[in-house]
């Protein structure tokens, strides 16, 4: 069983910046991949960013070059630092995470960005 908590979610203007944080409950190298997701009212939950165990990233088109994925192993903790931050932006943002093929999810971090 594997446990994360998604936060820092918040208000922020557009142009803004977030960082996102998800602790996972046992070590993150045992994690193969962790990812974000995030879910707008009324649309379907989409990936917004991977990383996997050796570190290496993918990005949604949508966010490339203003997200960071970034990991921090001592901690257990993933990070997604989201800058320029866009009212499309705005979303219930959820950490996944993968191990032994069973997926387990965050319980969702809200980011709301005013325009």
């Amino acid at each position: 069983q594997v446990q994360l908590v998604d936060t820092g979610g918040g208000l922020v203007q557009a142009g803004g910046s977030l960082r996102l944080s998800c602790a996972a409950s046992i070590s993150i190298f045992r994690l193969n991949v962790m990812g974000w997701y995030r879910q707008a009212p009324g649309k379907q939950r989409e990936l917004v960013a991977t990383i996997t165990s050796g570190g290496s990233t993918t990005y949604a088109d949508s966010v490339k070059g203003r997200f960071t994925f970034s990991r921090d192993n001592a901690k257990n903790t993933v990070y997604l630092q989201m800058n320029s931050l866009k009212p499309d932006d705005a979303a219930v943002y959820y950490c996944k995470a993968n191990i032994n093929g069973l997926d387990y999810w965050g319980k969702g971090t809200l980011v709301t960005v005013s325009s």
